[in-house]
């Protein structure tokens, strides 16, 4: 009896856990550039002195969907989308450099160039600073070209260029804040990453497909559940046959 319930509370422990990640998944499906986390399931046998005679279920870790999402057109001049393959280099929370799809750029009190999440971009030599301007334009390449305040309209000067990196994504890792790192070493520069501006790119979760999951996972936590009861209740009616014996 104890293997059924076992196997049911390992179940639903690790049902639970799947469902988090959905749930987080569709929580996301407005966030720009966002990238859905993935998981699976698998059996482990339960190994020790003894016999292997159980068995739980272990969630593992299948990384992360690196399909493209949408592009969402903004006609905003800071609004800007990577083309295919590729991440901005923005600075991580703890000064290094982390990466990101999200192109929903504006410019802060201090004068730099950061994302929705106020994340500064990165640059040629580091947080990309702007000075007052009138006009920007974002080139395919990520270079940026203003025209500074009280200048004529032909006067574009070249300030900086975003960071646009290919990182081997079999070494990435997303942290809390949704952004990916790939480690101490950086990622260089790669010129065949291309951006559009006057647009950004939509999350990469499908709304239906995640509310579908999250529908089977959360029948298979109560499913789970009734196991767990089911066997409370054998092993009870069990133990009164041995005591009526």
């Amino acid at each position: 009896m104890d293997r059924m319930i076992y196997v049911a509370m390992s179940g639903a422990q690790q049902t639970m856990r799947a469902l988090q990640t959905t749930t987080n998944n569709l929580a996301n499906v407005n966030t720009t550039g966002f990238r859905a986390d993935l998981n699976y399931f698998q059996s482990q046998p339960l190994e020790g002195e003894a016999a292997t005679t159980r068995t739980f279920v272990e969630t593992g870790d299948a990384g992360y969907d690196f399909s493209h999402g949408g592009l969402v057109q903004t006609a905003r001049d800071l609004d800007v989308a990577i083309n295919g393959d590729g991440f901005f280099s923005v600075l991580s929370p703890n000064g290094g450099e982390a990466y990101t799809r999200a192109g929903d750029l504006h410019v802060d009190a201090s004068g730099f160039l950061v994302n929705g999440k106020g994340q500064q971009m990165m640059g040629n030599g580091g947080p990309i600073a702007l000075p007052p301007f009138e006009k920007i334009e974002i080139g395919g390449d990520g270079t940026l070209s203003i025209r500074p305040a009280g200048s004529s309209a032909e006067a574009l000067v070249v300030i900086d260029r975003l960071r646009l990196v290919k990182p081997d994504l079999d070494l990435l890792v997303k942290g809390e804040e949704g952004l990916f790192t790939q480690g101490e070493q950086a990622a260089p520069v790669d010129a065949s990453v291309q951006v559009v501006s006057g647009a950004v790119e939509s999350a990469n979760v499908n709304a239906i497909e995640a509310l579908v999951q999250m529908v089977s996972l959360s029948r298979q936590f109560e499913t789970q559940v009734k196991m767990m009861r089911s066997a409370d209740e054998n092993a009870e009616y069990a133990q009164q046959l041995l005591s009526d014996s």
